[in-house]
C-alpha cells in the first residue's frame, strides 16, 4: 500500500521525455501505481538525452522525472506485446500518452479502441496541437511551443530579441495541466461510473498561459490599448544589482511603495504624481523601475534585506541554481532528500511540494532501470512463467535485472 490520495489508482504511462513523465510523476507522487510502458531498443529517450549519469540509460534528468514508477518493455507491434498492453489497459484507471493522435490510432490505442476494452478508462492524450486545428499531428518539442505560443515573444518585447526560457517550461506546465485534468476526470467518474477522453494541447495551453497575462487592453473589443503588461515586459523586470550582488524588491500596494521610498531615502516620491497610486505606478512602470535600479546599487544585498524586512517591503535575495541546494528555507521544509538507488548509488531528490493532511505516499520507488519490472508486471497480468519466457525470447517483452 503506497498511501496518498491516489492510492489504488492504476496508471498506464506511454509517455517520453518531459511533458508526459511530469504528468505521470505527479500522479505517482500522490500514490498512484504508474506502469511506464517503454519500447524495445532503448525506451524513453530521456534516459540518454541529459548529461550526467553513472550508468547507461539512467541520466539524472530521467531519474528526476520517473521516480515512483515501474517499467515494462513491450513490443506492441508483436501480438504478444499488444496482448499484454491490452491486459494492462483492461485493469487500469488512467492511460496517458504523448504520442501523436494519428500514430496512436494506427496502433489501436485511441480512446475509441481502448474504451471498448475498459469503459471506465480515463484516456489522456497530451498533444502538441489540438486535433481540430491545421497544426494537428505536427511534431513539436518545448522550444517549438515556446516559439509559437508567445513565450519567446515576451522576451522580444522586454529585451529586444526573442529568447527561450532556459527550462522546458511548456512541457512542465502542460504536464501539470494534464495531471490536473486527470484529477477532474477521476472525480467525475466517481459520480458517473463512466470513463473520459481528455486532450491536452501544448500550444493552446501555453497560448492561454501567455495571453491570460498579456492580453491586457486587447481584452476589450475594440482594444483600449496595446497588448502586454508593461511592468512584466520591462527590461528591468529582473533581479536588480546591489553593491555586491542582486536583489528582487516588489513594493506593489501604497503601503509597501511608500515604505520603499522612505527606505531608499526618497520620501518626496510618495507625493509624485507618477507614483502616488498603484495605477500611476503601473502606468509609469519604467520610471518606477528606474528608481529601484538607481537606489539598490547604494548598499549590499544583506543591508537592503535588513532594511526592507523592518519596513515590511517584499524583497528577497537571489539564488543561482547551485544556491538552491543549500537554501535555508528548503532545508527547513525538508525539500532535499537522499536515497540509495539500487543501481545508481546515493542520489539527491526533491520532495513532493504539495502536501495532503489526509496522508501522503509513504514509500518512494527509485526511478526504474529499463524493463526492470517487466517480469513482475507480466506475472500480475496473469501470464504464466512459460509464456513470459517465450515473450522475452521473442522480443515481445524485454527485462533488465
Amino acid at each position: 500500500m503506497s498511501g496518498g490520495p491516489l492510492e489504488g489508482v492504476k496508471v498506464i504511462d506511454l509517455t517520453t521525455v518531459v511533458v508526459g513523465p511530469i504528468c505521470t510523476r505527479t500522479l505517482a507522487d500522490q500514490g498512484a501505481d504508474v506502469v511506464k510502458v517503454e519500447a524495445p531498443g532503448g525506451g524513453d529517450i530521456l534516459r540518454y538525452l541529459a548529461a550526467g549519469s553513472r550508468s547507461p540509460a539512467m541520466s539524472g534528468k530521467f531519474i528526476n522525472f520517473n521516480r515512483n514508477k515501474r517499467s515494462i518493455v513491450l513490443d506492441i507491434k508483436q501480438p504478444e506485446g499488444m496482448e499484454a498492453m491490452k491486459r494492462l489497459i483492461a485493469g487500469a484507471d488512467v492511460f496517458v500518452s504523448n504520442v501523436r493522435p494519428a500514430a496512436l490510432k494506427r496502433a489501436g490505442l485511441d480512446y475509441e479502441s481502448l474504451s471498448a476494452i475498459n469503459p471506465r478508462l480515463i484516456h489522456c492524450g497530451i498533444v502538441a496541437f489540438g486535433t481540430d486545428g491545421r497544426y494537428a499531428n505536427r511534431p513539436a518539442y518545448d522550444p517549438v511551443i515556446q516559439s509559437l505560443s508567445g513565450v519567446a515573444g515576451t522576451f522580444q518585447r522586454a529585451i529586444g530579441e526573442p529568447r527561450f526560457v532556459p527550462m522546458v517550461m511548456t512541457d512542465h506546465i502542460t504536464g501539470l495541466v494534464s495531471a490536473q485534468a486527470i484529477g477532474f476526470a477521476l472525480y467525475r467518474r466517481e459520480k458517473t461510473g463512466v470513463g473520459e477522453s481528455i486532450e491536452v494541447p501544448m500550444f493552446e495551453s501555453m497560448a492561454s498561459f501567455v495571453m491570460s497575462e498579456h492580453l491586457g487592453a486587447a481584452t476589450f473589443d475594440p482594444p483600449e490599448g496595446p497588448t502586454g503588461d508593461g511592468r512584466l515586459l520591462s527590461p528591468d523586470y529582473r533581479p536588480l544589482p546591489t553593491k555586491d550582488g542582486y536583489l528582487t524588491v516588489r513594493p506593489n500596494n501604497n503601503k509597501q511603495a511608500f515604505a520603499f521610498f522612505d527606505a531608499v531615502g526618497r520620501p518626496e516620491l510618495k507625493t509624485d504624481p507618477r507614483f502616488e497610486s498603484s495605477i500611476s505606478r503601473t502606468i509609469n512602470a519604467a520610471d518606477y523601475f528606474k528608481v529601484q535600479v538607481e537606489a539598490l546599487t547604494q548598499k549590499t544585498t544583506a543591508e537592503w534585506l535588513e532594511i526592507f524586512a523592518k519596513a515590511d517591503v517584499p524583497a528577497a535575495g537571489y539564488n543561482s541554481i547551485d544556491d538552491l541546494l543549500t537554501d535555508p528555507h528548503l532545508q527547513d521544509v525538508g525539500f532535499w532528500n537522499f536515497d540509495e538507488h539500487p543501481t545508481e548509488g546515493r542520489i539527491r531528490r526533491t520532495r513532493t511540494p504539495v502536501t495532503f493532511r489526509g496522508g501522503m505516499r509513504q514509500e518512494t520507488l527509485p526511478a526504474p532501470r529499463l524493463g526492470k519490472q517487466t517480469r513482475e508486471i507480466l506475472g500480475e497480468l496473469g501470464f504464466d512463467d512459460a509464456t513470459i519466457e517465450s515473450m522475452l525470447a521473442s522480443g515481445a517483452a524485454e527485462e533488465n535485472s
